[in-house]
């Protein structure tokens, strides 16, 4: 790995009873499970020898508690930015149950109406992304699993809608940088999640 360049990395939100029936959550504000926070303190092993320039973290209760369980809350800044897609009318559904009146809905293709839109989600990532490009040294972000697709699509210059190839499960821990200069975004590595004992549902 090179390490002449500053890495960002990544932590979506240990489970919740929402993200463990598959539900969308966006800006309902629901505490971990016992097991999500089992999840969140596991990752203080994984992260505790990197020294990090700036933590930034979702105001939403699953972010700010996995950060602190992990260890750092005490450095943490809250940064709105980093909130999940505002699902609008399908807030707390699961894609079964919008799929019975839309059957060929898709979220990256389609959207959330009464939401966020995608390019509306993709103006919040650069923002992120050019505090993390300010920053002097590593960064480390705490947020939710289809905003942080949405960023690792912009950070790699893709669309938005390009975070459908980026699959990422609770406490999934990821990391973006470089290859041979700051011209060249790279994902280092993606989803790992060999800090979580027990993965009964990571995904959405």
């Amino acid at each position: 790995m090179n390490t002449e360049f500053p890495l960002v990395y990544l932590v979506r939100h240990g489970e919740t009873e929402w993200s463990r029936a598959g539900q969308h959550t966006g800006l309902t504000d629901i505490p971990l499970t016992a097991q999500g926070e089992r999840e969140a303190e596991s990752l203080a092993a994984r992260l505790q020898h990197i020294k990090f320039s700036t933590v930034l973290v979702s105001p939403l209760i699953r972010a700010r508690r996995t950060c602190e369980l992990a260890g750092f809350e005490a450095v943490a800044q809250v940064d709105p930015d980093l909130v999940e897609w505002d699902y609008g009318d399908y807030e707390g559904l699961t894609t079964r149950e919008i799929r019975v009146n839309h059957p060929d809905w898709r979220i990256f293709y389609d959207g959330c109406p009464g939401g966020e839109t995608l390019d509306q989600i993709g103006l919040r990532a650069d923002r992120v992304i050019a505090k993390v490009k300010a920053a002097d040294g590593h960064v480390l972000l705490f947020s939710s699993g289809h905003f942080l697709r949405v960023f690792a699509a912009r950070w790699l210059d893709l669309k938005p809608d390009a975070g459908r190839f980026f699959m990422l499960g609770t406490t999934g821990l990821s990391a973006l940088g470089y290859e041979h200069d700051r011209t060249e975004p790279v994902i280092r590595f993606w989803d790992k999640a060999d800090h979580v004992a027990e993965q009964p549902s990571r995904a959405r």
